[in-house]
């Protein structure tokens, strides 16, 4: 459950901007709430928290955006090809900002990872990131990323295209490769969603 201190009122105009409903808070304490995807957000005097399923678009659409975040992500199947998982965490001063998992049926190590890659993107982007910081065990997606290595796989090919369209939202961006131990956050999700499966 996100607690975002914060000025609600700035906050309560950057929700009016994106279309989001706010309504009257339910007790003396609330000042409104919204709801939007799953997810509701209550103001008090300092602080907004969400509540819900799902708090990503609202947490991103609340907070003031820009900054730096470190993103760390992993994609594995069972089998290659087989079922296959993905895990991203966004990490900054404040700890971890947001993580996510989840099984994307049937794929090849190398596309689980790209699109752990892409999820994790993704959501830095709603979250309004300026400078980026991508870290993942994948030594071959990260290489590719960057330009090192070249691919014939034309799925591949395409990823890292949308890897790299999604690279523009950011001023500033690295990507790196790191041992699987610096990793294990996200290596941990993309293994919970292949369980859960």
């Amino acid at each position: 459950m996100p607690v975002l201190e914060c000025d609600v009122d700035a906050a309560r105009d950057r929700l009016t901007d994106a279309g989001v409903a706010v309504e009257s808070g339910n007790t003396d304490h609330e000042r409104w709430r919204a709801s939007r995807g799953g997810a509701t957000a209550v103001a008090y005097d300092d602080k907004i928290v969400i509540q819900g399923s799902d708090p990503r678009e609202l947490e991103a659409l609340l907070r003031e955006g820009g900054g730096r975040a470190h993103v760390y992500f992993d994609g594995g199947a069972r089998g290659n090809p087989g079922p296959a998982g993905i895990g991203w965490v966004i990490v900054t001063g404040d700890g971890i900002v947001a993580e996510g998992s989840k099984r994307i049926g049937r794929a090849t190590n190398n596309q689980a990872e790209y699109e752990a890659l892409i999820a994790a993107l993704e959501a830095a982007r709603d979250y309004g990131y300026d400078e980026l910081h991508v870290r993942g065990d994948s030594e071959l997606i990260v290489k590719q990323v960057r330009g090192e290595y070249n691919t014939n796989d034309p799925d591949l090919r395409e990823k890292r295209v949308t890897v790299h369209e999604l690279l523009t939202a950011f001023d500033e961006w690295t990507l790196e490769h790191v041992p699987r131990e610096v990793n294990s956050r996200a290596d941990e999700l993309a293994n919970e969603a292949l369980d859960q499966g």
